[in-house]
């Protein structure tokens, strides 16, 4: 038989949908804590995206650089998260060193790269006209 779910409307249900979304939320920082303790250039790519933002919010950027900064930020981070759960169901299903486990993780930290240096190259047309203002 088809299940009809209740309505927002329904406070035990809507309690009980709060304590998923908080769990959930729970489940999220936990990931992004272990990543932090476990993963270097995790740690590496915070501390650089902590100094980027206080250059976005120093800086007189206009919303649209603004914005494009913080998405930047963003996917790198996304993607370092994705790359780290990638390695380690690639070591969890292949322990030895295989050719394809090892042309995987290395397609996945290519992919992490580019939108790094992607990242760099932006922050460099952005921020220079307002670090050359700076300078002189």
């Amino acid at each position: 038989m088809f299940h009809v779910p209740c309505s927002m409307l329904c406070v035990p249900c809507s309690m009980n949908m709060f304590k998923h979304l908080r769990r959930s939320f729970k489940d999220a920082v936990s990931g992004i804590i272990y990543t932090f303790r476990w993963e270097l250039s995790f740690r590496i790519q915070l501390v650089v995206a902590a100094l980027v933002l206080a250059a976005v919010f120093y800086f007189p950027l206009t919303n649209p650089e603004r914005v494009v900064i913080i998405m930047l930020i963003g996917l790198v981070l996304i993607l370092e998260l994705a790359n780290s759960v990638l390695e380690r169901l690639i070591d969890l299903f292949r322990p030895s060193i295989d050719y394809i486990a090892k042309s995987v993780k290395d397609i996945l930290a290519g992919a992490v790269l580019i939108a790094a240096l992607m990242s760099v190259a932006v922050g460099i047309i952005v921020f220079w006209p307002y670090v050359k203002s700076l300078i002189k």
